[in-house]
């Protein structure tokens, strides 16, 4: 299957969230926060660093619970122009 390159939106709006998730896990390794998600440590990883643009939503919801983020308060850590043009 050919992906479709992403758009430079896209590649903001995964650059953001993992950069809000990142800052989330603080001290805590990468590896533990993968497992205790029930995600590959790669996963994550491309996740972080923005690689995934969207990944699947309960993906992010067992990040969220992970990481003790409630993902409304994930939602608000998001700059204000992603949260619009993650929700339409």
């Amino acid at each position: 299957m050919v992906r479709t390159p992403l758009t430079e939106d896209q590649r903001d709006r995964g650059r953001a969230l993992g950069q809000v998730l990142r800052a989330a896990r603080g001290p805590r390794s990468a590896a533990s926060v993968a497992a205790e998600a029930g995600i590959s440590l790669d996963t994550l990883r491309k996740i972080e660093r923005g690689a995934i643009m969207a990944p699947a939503f309960f993906t992010v919801a067992a990040l969220a619970r992970a990481l003790d983020l409630d993902l409304t308060e994930l939602a608000r850590r998001l700059p204000a122009g992603e949260r619009s043009r993650l929700a339409g």
